[in-house]
């Protein structure tokens, strides 16, 4: 389904807005040593609901910062809120995801270049999830 300008233009300010919030909630939470960032942000056409895909280093924290996120979401909205209130007239519903597309390009590119071999050991290539 394409997506309006609207919806681009809403998930662009979110984007931008919850890279900036969830860096300092890290530095907050005395996190040291994960890097988290905003990959993609979509949102449905009755702009009710947004999707975010965030990309954690290293990668095997991904799930667990997730997780967490999913579960701190009501605070997470209400800064975001306060941030676009000029902007939105209606805060959409957040869900979290991980993004692991950066992992998986990287575990193919050593497939490509020989230095693993994914016929061999097949637990190499992450198994793609559909959301």
């Amino acid at each position: 389904m394409i997506e309006s300008n609207r919806q681009k233009k809403i998930a662009g300010v979110l984007q931008k807005d919850l890279a900036a919030i969830l860096q300092q909630m890290l530095r907050e939470a005395g996190q040291t040593g994960i890097i988290i960032s905003v990959s993609k942000v979509t949102v449905t056409v009755d702009l009710s609901v947004a999707k975010v895909y965030t990309s954690v280093f290293p990668a095997d924290k991904g799930n667990d910062v997730v997780k967490e996120l999913n579960i701190v979401k009501p605070q997470i909205k209400h800064q975001i809120a306060l941030l676009t209130k000029d902007q939105l007239r209606k805060m959409p519903d957040l869900t979290f995801y991980n993004d692991d597309s950066l992992e998986y390009i990287n575990n193919i590119e050593k497939a490509v270049k020989g230095e693993e071999d994914p016929l061999k050991n097949p637990d190499l290539l992450p198994k793609r999830k559909t959301t």
